[in-house]
This record gives structure tokens, C-alpha cells and sequence, in this order.
């Protein structure tokens, strides 16, 4: 027979109180204390949001409005569970004990009691490198690896390539931009000398000049195209689902995408890291020159190159960013969050939502009912 486990501990409300004045960030839910001192950084709706409920009673925002957290969220928030709160959680008011009693009795009829996750009896040792492992769990990969942590990860044994799988946020601008400049200002240059025509591989007769005047057309085309190609990219192939008898296909997905969902706030590997990116950034380079005159693919290119950047950085601001309520960026990090922890098979556009229109894989308003 297993032992007991351990009574939980009790606060005081005048001790929880110390605790808020010395800078916590403690909840409760009921009379659940959570601790989120260590989350608030990492809370997908900011910082600010999260302090502002410090000492309050969370139940009645887990169920929203604006939105219902998903399983995942809430299995979250039970690894910040430190105790209980000692006395009459409720407050004095007879209004707030009414209310207080409503939000529990919905609580215990509509959801079960989600638990923190035990590392040791967890379907791989998080004390060793992933990757391996990962590519072994077969079946039941795919449900694993959409119920996120918020642990950073080890992906290989070896030191050195670990270090190539992961970077800085700040090294996609430091790289890139300086290549987008050159790049444009080099092909700008080309374009106004008037010499750069197209189809004169198929003809010389019927061929187009191209003017230089092109050049912020060519340029926006390739953001553009940019735009399109992150959906594809991450729709089907960041979110295709690995057959689960073929170990390395497991753990190529694990290590293109899927290690992202699993560990959503883990800094180092939220940006594309320079050296597998600038391997593709090649490839989609020559493959514009080879379609294309040099200096209109370039043009193109540089284009491209710079959605590739504003891209990394709108993703990592979505994870850790405060962004202001009501704004663009504010309703796109909302998206966001609701793709990684409720909708992860749609929601697919991290700059906008556009090809998500486009292709009907809009995530949609879910409706709150009205309080009476």
C-alpha cells in the first residue's frame, strides 16, 4: 500500500500578505495557494496582467472571459501549488462568499483535478538529452509533446552540437540586417543602371527591362512571399504528425518543431539558431538565382530575408513580450498562445493571421456566456 502522501502546508492570510509586500506573485484558487513568483515572466498574458491578480482569487479568470485556459494551462499552474490558505478564503462580505461558493461548485462539475507533472514517473528522464528518447515513444509521442513544461531542454549529448541547437534572440538581427542592407543597396544599384532584363533566357526579342524603380516593389514581393512561406512552412511541416513506428522521423519533427511546443519559454531555442538557418537561407537564395536574373532574385531575396527576421523577433516578443492591451501585437500574442496550448492544429501565422483566412485555419472566438 502507497504512504500517505504529505499534509499539505497552511498561510496564514497575514503571512501570504508579507509575502505580496516582499514582491511575490501568490494566487489562490479557492483556498489553493500558487506561487507564481518564478512564472510571471514567462505568463502568456504579460507580466502586468498576472501582478495586477497577486492575493486574488484566479477561478472565475481560468474560465474566462476573454478566454477559457486550456488542460494545459491549468496543469500548469498546479506545479506552482504551494498550500493552502488558513480561515475563510472568501473574504467578510456575504456577496463575495456566494460568489466565491458558485465559482467552486462550477469548477468541481465541469473539469477534473489536474496534477503537477512528476518528472520521475514521466515518459523520458529529463536528466538526460531528449532526442533519443523522444524518437522511442511511439504513439504516444504526439499527445506528449503537446502538453508543454516550463523547463529549458537538452537535446544532444554532445556539448558542441547542443550549442549549435540553440542562440540568442538578438544574433537573427545582428547576422541578418547587416545582409539585408548590403543586399539591397548592392542590387538597388544593379536595377538603376538599367541593364537587368528578364525572359532573355527564353527570348531576346520579346525580354523586359526592369528599372530601378522596381526595386521597393521587388522587395515588399519578397515579405510577402516570406509571409506564405511561414505558413507552409509551419503548418505542414513543422506541424506534421510522425508516423509513430519511425524513430527518426519522431525526432526530426522533435527537432524542428517539436521541442518548441513542448518547452514554449525556453529562451534559447525560440529563434532559429544562425548556423542550420543560414544552410536554408542558402538554398532559397540559389534557387532564386537560378530562376531569376541576379539582381530582381536578390532583390527578391533581400526582401524575404527581412520578413525572415521581423518574423524571429515578432515570435520571440509574443513569448516574453508585455505588449499593450488592444494592440495588434497584443491580440497576435493571444493567438499565439492559444495555438500552443489549445488549437495546435491551427494557427498557424505568427506575424499575421492572413493565410490563416486565406486557408480556413483561423482559430475562432470562442463565446462566453453572458452573466446573468
Amino acid at each position: 500500500m502507497a504512504p500517505a502522501p504529505p499534509p499539505a502546508a497552511s498561510f496564514s492570510p497575514s503571512e501570504v500578505q508579507r509575502r505580496l509586500a516582499a514582491g511575490a506573485c501568490w494566487v489562490r484558487r479557492g483556498a489553493r495557494l500558487y506561487d507564481l513568483t518564478s512564472f510571471v515572466r514567462h505568463h502568456p498574458g504579460g507580466e502586468q496582467l498576472l501582478r495586477a491578480r497577486a492575493g486574488q482569487d484566479i477561478g472565475a479568470d481560468l474560465d474566462g472571459p476573454p478566454h477559457r485556459h486550456s488542460a494545459n494551462a491549468r496543469r500548469w499552474l498546479e506545479e506552482y501549488y504551494v498550500g493552502e490558505l488558513q480561515g475563510d478564503p472568501q473574504g467578510s462580505t456575504e456577496t463575495e462568499a456566494i460568489a466565491s461558493g458558485e465559482t467552486q461548485e462550477t469548477d468541481s462539475a465541469i473539469e477534473p483535478r489536474f496534477e503537477a507533472v512528476d518528472w520521475d514517473k514521466d515518459l523520458v528522464d529529463w536528466q538526460k538529452p531528449l532526442l533519443w528518447q523522444v524518437g522511442h515513444l511511439g504513439d504516444k509521442y504526439d499527445e506528449w509533446v503537446h502538453q508543454p513544461v516550463t523547463r529549458p531542454i537538452r537535446l544532444f549529448h554532445s556539448d558542441l552540437i547542443e550549442a549549435l541547437s540553440k542562440t540568442v534572440w538578438y544574433s537573427v538581427p545582428i547576422i541578418w540586417v547587416p545582409l539585408v542592407l548590403y543586399l539591397s543597396w548592392s542590387y538597388y544599384r544593379t536595377l538603376a543602371q538599367g541593364n537587368v532584363r528578364l525572359f532573355t533566357s527564353f527570348t531576346t526579342e520579346y525580354s523586359v527591362q526592369v528599372p530601378g524603380s522596381v526595386f521597393p516593389g521587388l522587395f515588399m514581393l519578397g515579405m510577402f512571399l516570406w509571409s506564405f512561406l511561414e505558413y507552409i512552412i509551419h503548418r505542414f511541416l513543422f506541424h506534421m504528425k510522425p508516423p509513430s513506428d519511425s524513430c527518426y522521423l519522431i525526432m526530426l519533427h522533435f527537432v524542428l518543431h517539436g521541442q518548441h511546443h513542448k518547452a514554449p519559454f525556453d529562451g534559447s531555442r525560440l529563434v532559429f539558431p544562425p548556423v542550420p538557418a543560414s544552410l536554408v537561407i542558402a538554398c532559397i537564395y540559389t534557387l532564386l538565382r537560378l530562376i531569376l536574373p541576379e539582381a530582381v532574385g536578390g532583390t527578391v531575396f533581400a526582401g524575404g530575408l527581412l520578413g525572415y527576421v521581423l518574423y524571429d523577433m515578432t515570435h520571440y516578443y509574443l513569448h516574453f513580450g508585455s505588449p499593450h492591451k488592444g494592440s495588434y501585437l497584443y491580440s497576435m500574442k493571444t493567438y499565439h498562445v492559444k495555438h500552443h496550448f489549445a488549437h495546435q492544429k491551427s494557427g498557424f501565422g505568427i506575424s499575421s493571421k492572413l493565410w490563416d483566412y486565406f486557408f480556413h485555419t483561423l482559430i475562432l472566438e470562442e463565446p462566453h456566456p453572458k452573466t446573468q
